[in-house]
């Protein structure tokens, strides 16, 4: 089940307290780190792709949302033609060999968020450590490929990027502090770079960060192991239950209870625990759970029904996204100004 302390640590680092200020004094070290990642980055610049690279990452530490945001730009630029690859870590996975996401892909290996990835969106999705490799190796198997998206990796000296999306959620920059003290993994705002276009999106206005307001919500639907797809209005007032490993499971739940359903059981695990562990309990009506989970317990429970989560709001921002990447495509070697 969900550590009671990571929803306390969450917590803490919203506000400047007796906590937070005893820890002060060692977020001089993530300071460190990070001006030795700009040095890094200026005085060797990684290698420029033969593609636009944009980067999806967020400055706080916890789920901001940055997967859906990778899988919205994937699905929006295949359906318009663009032949896109994705890069990622993979967060959990048990090796750290570089490896390419298919069919047969364990989540162990390649990691949870990286094989829902490949099943949504059905693009080219490589998983390592070294993420510029990582572009090469995509580059290499799928040559044909016009753009990269790097989920995560905005604090990636090695990684070349042509634009940046930084992700926010409701917390925006919390208590403004860096790591062990706040929740900011680098210094805000970020320094700029007049070769990299830059945008912020956030799911809460703040005044501290200008930001393309975006929506996050539950699809009405969900969705079997087998495709069935089935209205979560169908459920009515029965009791049901639901699992999630994921950064904010109570998000998850209240989306559901917002939905109508009546949800009587709700276990929360770690973000991407491999839920071994869980088995559901038929007597609590049917089983809900994330896609995120769903790539994890579909095999063992084909019966458990996936909900989407959805991203809205985004049409003119996407609008922006396909000028500047159709001028960086049609002029490789040129350089975009912020």
């Amino acid at each position: 089940m969900r550590v009671p302390w990571q929803t306390w640590v969450l917590r803490q680092w919203q506000t400047r307290n007796w906590i937070s200020q005893t820890l002060w004094p060692l977020s001089s070290l993530t300071w460190v780190v990070s001006v030795w990642r700009q040095r890094q980055r200026a005085l060797n610049p990684p290698p420029r792709t033969s593609v636009p690279v944009v980067v999806v990452g967020n400055v706080i530490t916890g789920g901001a949302g940055k997967t859906p945001i990778v899988m919205a730009l994937a699905l929006h630029w295949k359906t318009q033609g663009i032949q896109v690859g994705v890069v990622t870590k993979g967060h959990g996975r048990k090796v750290d060999t570089l490896v390419c996401v298919d069919d047969n892909s364990r989540f162990e290996d390649v990691g949870d968020e990286p094989l829902l990835i490949w099943r949504r969106c059905q693009v080219p999705v490589f998983v390592g450590q070294d993420r510029a490799a990582c572009c090469q190796a995509l580059l290499a198997a799928h040559p044909q490929t016009q753009v990269l998206i790097s989920d995560d990796g905005l604090q990636h000296p090695g990684l070349h990027r042509d634009f940046e999306i930084c992700v926010f959620d409701e917390r925006g920059l919390g208590n403004r502090w860096l790591l062990p003290a706040g929740p900011l993994r680098e210094p805000w705002p970020r320094p700029a770079n007049p070769n990299v276009l830059r945008w912020n999106l956030s799911s809460k206005a703040f005044a501290e960060i200008e930001s393309v307001h975006v929506r996050r919500q539950l699809a009405t639907y969900a969705v079997q192991a087998n495709g069935r797809r089935q209205p979560l209005a169908v459920w009515g007032s029965q009791p049901v239950s639901a699992v999630a490993a994921i950064a904010k499971p109570d998000q998850f739940f209240d989306g559901l209870r917002a939905q109508g359903l009546n949800l009587c059981v709700s276990q929360a695990w770690p973000d991407h625990d491999p839920l071994h562990a869980f088995a559901p309990n038929t007597a609590a009506g049917d089983w809900f759970c994330t896609e995120k989970d769903a790539v994890k317990l579909w095999d063992r429970y084909p019966q458990l029904w996936a909900v989407p989560l959805e991203v809205s709001g985004l049409d003119s921002w996407l609008a922006d996204m396909d000028r500047a990447l159709t001028q960086r495509i049609s002029s490789p070697h040129g350089h975009q100004t912020a």
